[in-house]
């Protein structure tokens, strides 16, 4: 019996934020998977790992969890006033399909220094110690993000003293300006921050009730509601929710009803195939917890907290793209983020997440009645873990 032979493909493998993800140049892939289609998703599948159902992803390179299913492919960029278009790809664990529906803010942190070390960005805009600025196309949703890496001796510095809670390790600090983040593009409700209209809405959810949610389309769709309305605390780790098999069905029936609301489907239905979109947080005034690394956040170092779902399940810290939600509803007076951490007038705000703290900044002002958010900030890292190729069956894409 014959038998293909494995295909291998450059690639690297590198940590960004509190992900991890396989990192492609888009002309290092296959001819037919340098465009969208079946080829490509299917390759990006069987590098990860995907489906499995064991849930474990043993013959990929995955971690089987939502923060480490993760697939990028950069190209130099088609928009003027850009180095490098940035494309995402979730990739589901156990199902058969890659979400392309949305940004991963946390592997935003890699795409500027891996463009700088695969020579994606002109050798004239690298200095030789300094920090390089790399403007990036987040091709998923139309947006720009600008990456400040840190270079020395003409080369990407990735070692450092920045320290990140739900990284074991310090790295050096890269810093995101996410710009216009409420702008969604084509994938976005009409492009408006609030897509009804709403800093509040009453979402009818049923099996669950009536819930006070803040609809927001920023850094990425977010559906934040009260976490006592559901029963928690906000002080929740992984363990207490990840094991509960109804508390992960509310989750979901949320989010699918959240999404009908939000208009980014017509019908419950078809959030089964909308995995990576919207995401679902729950807010809570500052309280003091002890952090799944051990460490203790005290209740007077956060102005609130909050902890987010990622494909079906608790985030061991805190999406990047749902930071830059937080930021931006923490910025508008009146949603129920900007009310569990006060209800004061802000362009910062420090929350607690599973793992830890992290700072975020917005500033949001009204325009013709309108919110809006020019620009969200945050600190991040990145490292390389791997470079090399990533092999699969030829037969496979």
């Amino acid at each position: 019996m014959a038998h293909v032979p494995q295909t291998k493909i450059p690639a690297t493998y590198i940590r960004g934020g509190t992900s991890k993800g396989v990192f492609f140049r888009v002309q290092d892939l296959p001819a037919a998977c340098q465009v969208p289609g079946p080829a490509r998703d299917n390759l990006l599948m069987r590098v990860i790992g995907s489906p499995d159902p064991y849930g474990k992803q043993i013959d990929g390179m995955g971690g089987a969890t939502s923060s480490t299913s993760k697939t990028v492919i950069l190209a130099n960029s088609s928009k003027p006033d850009h180095d490098v278009d940035y494309l995402f790809g979730q990739v589901s664990i156990d199902k058969a399909f890659v979400d392309w529906s949305g940004n991963c803010g946390n592997l935003s942190a890699a795409v500027g220094s891996f463009a700088i070390s695969a020579g994606l960005v002109d050798a004239s805009r690298i200095p030789q110690n300094g920090t390089c600025t790399v403007r990036i196309w987040q091709a998923n949703i139309s947006k720009t993000i600008i990456a400040h890496v840190p270079i020395t001796h003409g080369e990407v510095q990735e070692t450092g003293d920045f320290e990140l809670d739900g990284v074991t390790f310090p790295a050096a600090e890269v810093q995101l300006e996410f710009l216009d983040p409420a702008d969604e593009g084509e994938d976005g409700a009409g492009g408006s921050m609030f897509p009804t209209g709403n800093l509040v809405d009453d979402l009818e959810v049923p099996g669950v009730g009536t819930l006070k949610a803040t609809l927001i389309n920023a850094g990425i769709p977010t559906i934040f509601v009260n976490a006592e309305s559901i029963g928690y605390t906000g002080t929740e780790l992984q363990e207490a929710i990840n094991g509960d098999a109804k508390a992960l069905e509310k989750f979901e029936t949320i989010r699918a009803y959240g999404a009908v609301k939000m208009g980014l489907i017509k019908d419950v239905s078809e959030a089964a195939k909308r995995q990576h979109t919207p995401k679902v947080a729950f807010v809570a005034a500052p309280k003091t917890y002890t952090s799944s690394s051990g460490k203790v956040v005290n209740s007077g170092d956060v102005d609130l907290l909050v902890r987010a779902m990622s494909m079906g399940k608790l985030h061991h810290a805190m999406m990047g793209t749902a930071a830059v939600a937080i930021g931006t509803a923490a910025a508008v007076p009146g949603t129920l983020v900007n009310l569990a951490a006060g209800g004061t007038a802000r362009e910062a705000v420090r929350f607690g997440h599973p793992s830890g703290t992290l700072r975020v900044g917005a500033q949001a002002e009204l325009e013709g009645g309108q919110w809006v958010v020019k620009k969200a900030i945050m600190s991040r890292s990145a490292r390389v873990l791997m470079e090399g190729w990533v092999r699969v069956p030829g037969d496979s894409f």
